[in-house]
């Protein structure tokens, strides 16, 4: 059995979109353009979901301790 590291799966998941959980309840989606060891990510192409309000962003830093959930290929609903 192989085993793939949270690491290795992200960086499968570069340059294709995400959909992340934030610990505040914030949802963004975009293309995962890069993140460290520390899962600090940065995307392009975003939106946000705040509270039922949904905003576009151009790219965005999103600090790594405050990530609850990645999924690759996923989308907000």
């Amino acid at each position: 059995m192989t085993t793939i590291l949270p690491l290795g799966l992200l960086d499968k998941a570069i340059s294709s979109r995400v959909w992340i959980l934030m610990k505040d309840d914030r949802e963004f989606e975009g293309t995962l353009r890069g993140f460290d060891d520390f899962f600090n990510m940065v995307l392009e192409n975003v939106i946000e979901l705040d509270n039922g309000k949904k905003s576009k962003l151009e790219s965005i830093l999103l600090n790594g301790t405050q990530i609850c959930l990645i999924v690759p290929g996923g989308e907000i609903r």
